[in-house]
């Protein structure tokens, strides 16, 4: 009997909710950034070769007129765009639900790394990790440029920092038309154009720079 009604409750619950799939893209130009190997673009005056695209989306809503109308619980996903089933996310939703807008953190907020790292997405062996007094990672991007007179050419940015005046968290709301899939894009193409690859190519700690380069990476976010 007690098994019966279990089954009923889950069933009735299933058939309130439905899944919103939120699905995380990177593009270079008009290419899509696939990231199974290495993404190599070229142009008049430099070569890019990407190697690595990782953030954080954390505290994911949705929002109706500008209300909160709903809202994931323990929401923090490692978004690989090498890794499809990473950028991918579904979302269990209320059948009615009706929104207008998407919003979400870039990055991981103050509290939770104070709490030191964590498991699933937040395991340290993830590699978006730092130590205890920098945090986490929110943004990753890697790869090689012949502007870059480093060795091999290579670029990092490692853009994270939690504590002021260097905290690097950003908070992207997105519009949307309704719908039960929303793809979201991040163009690397605006990124590596503000910046002098010849000059600025390694950030791996949270300062005043990562924190100009975040608020900058935050813009680069938009439904398609």
């Amino acid at each position: 009997m007690f098994i019966c009604l279990f089954l009923f409750v889950g069933l009735a619950l299933a058939q309130q909710t439905k899944n919103i799939e939120l699905k995380f893209s990177a593009s270079f130009g008009t290419d899509a950034i696939s990231l199974s190997d290495t993404s190599s673009f070229f142009s008049k005056k430099d070569s890019i070769e990407i190697s690595s695209i990782r953030f954080y989306c954390s505290n994911i809503q949705f929002l109706k007129d500008g209300k909160k109308v709903w809202e994931e619980k323990s929401s923090y996903h490692l978004i690989d765009i090498a890794n499809k089933n990473s950028s991918k996310l579904n979302l269990p939703v209320p059948k009615n639900l009706i929104y207008d807008e998407v919003k979400f953190n870039l990055g991981i907020d103050s509290l939770t790394n104070e709490m030191g790292a964590m498991g699933g997405d937040l395991d340290p062996t993830k590699g978006m990790y730092w130590a205890w007094n920098s945090g986490y990672i929110n943004f990753k991007l890697e790869g090689k440029s012949n502007k870059c007179k480093t060795r091999n050419n290579e670029f990092q940015f490692h853009i994270g920092g939690y504590s002021l005046p260097y905290n690097a968290l950003q908070l992207i709301t997105l519009p949307t038309k309704y719908a039960e899939k929303i793809n979201v894009d991040l163009d690397i193409t605006k990124f590596l154009s503000s910046i002098n690859l010849a000059e600025e190519n390694h950030i791996m700690s949270p300062s005043a720079k990562a924190l100009v380069m975040a608020q900058n990476i935050a813009k680069l976010f938009s439904v398609k």
